[in-house]
């Protein structure tokens, strides 16, 4: 099955920011794919990868086209760098849209917060909530004036339920003082750098909002593009090894394995499947773990995450 079905050909495209650039594009041999806020597909790469972008509510976009939002990443591989050199005319492979991040049904209010780049499935949320007519307010949150894309189209879609902030002035975000200002049944929404998601999930759990009203989503950096090498874990209680290959989850080759193993979401972003690190350096790819837990190597989630070592010895 072809994983990236559909053709996108680039209509336009705006520089936002000296570093983020919008794409509309249209669709080639085909219809329109519908997608709800929160969504995203992957662009495939010419270097056969791909890297998913969340798909843009924009105001005014036609009901044919798709838009993108994209940083440009100077430690890219390649992804950021394809896409901001894409003309119009230019004709890209991309999946059809995934959400792994969608808004809650119901008539509850939210609480949205964005970092950076992570403004673009929290636009298409507060565009959502807005035609529901929804109660919702969104906090925006970025360095200094002039780095945060966008603007003119939340103050279209938002109107008074916009508050940017800035990491260098009066107006820094105050995730607490936000909170405390949202109804209390509000669902509290989330995407930007790690650092982000974690205050916002401490500061959440600290107010007593209930862990399933906390939703997140993590745009990360581009990995280098060094591809994944093949490892081996140890399980430390039985010395049973097993080779883990380049394009397989630990996860998935230990039930190959014939080990059983407690997880759920894959997506390393749940806590479910942590598990010690008895020896042996992780790679790191969750969104869980804390700075100081990283540093430490002491646990990791082996749903994604993987091994800069040739062996991990965990503690299963």
């Amino acid at each position: 099955m072809d994983v990236h079905p559909l053709k996108l050909k680039v209509r336009s495209y705006v520089a936002e920011t000296p570093f983020i650039r919008s794409l509309v594009f249209g669709v080639e041999d085909g219809v329109v794919p519908q997608w709800q806020a929160g969504a995203h597909l992957r662009v495939a790469l010419p270097n056969g990868g791909d890297r998913p972008y969340s798909l843009m509510a924009l105001p005014g976009l036609p009901e044919d086209a798709l838009a993108l939002g994209v940083l440009r990443e100077e430690a890219s591989s390649g992804g950021s760098q394809f896409m901001h050199a894409l003309k119009v005319g230019d004709v890209v492979k991309a999946s059809a849209p995934v959400n792994n991040f969608r808004l809650h049904e119901g008539a509850a209010p939210a609480l949205l917060f964005a970092g950076g780049i992570g403004i673009t499935p929290v636009l298409s949320m507060a565009a959502e909530l807005a035609a529901r007519g929804s109660s919702y307010r969104l906090h925006y949150a970025g360095r200094t004036p002039g780095l945060l894309a966008f603007l003119p189209q939340l103050q279209e879609i938002c109107a008074g339920g916009l508050s940017v902030h800035y990491d260098n002035d009066e107006s820094r975000l105050d995730i607490a003082a936000a909170l405390g200002d949202a109804a209390a049944n509000a669902h509290v929404y989330v995407c930007g750098p790690s650092g982000m998601i974690d205050a916002v999930k401490a500061a959440a759990a600290a107010a007593g909002v209930s862990a399933d009203r906390v939703h997140y989503e993590l745009f990360k950096s581009e990995q280098t593009s060094a591809p994944d090498r093949p490892f081996e874990v140890e399980i430390k209680s039985t010395g049973q090894v097993v080779g883990v290959a380049a394009g397989q989850t630990i996860i998935e080759a230990l039930e190959a394995a014939g080990v059983d193993v407690l997880y759920d979401c894959r997506r390393g972003d749940c806590g479910i499947c942590q598990c010690g690190v008895i020896a042996g350096v992780p790679d790191h790819r969750d969104v869980i773990l804390s700075d100081e837990e990283r540093a430490s190597n002491k646990v990791m989630q082996i749903c994604v995450s993987r091994a800069k070592s040739e062996r991990l010895v965990l503690d299963l």
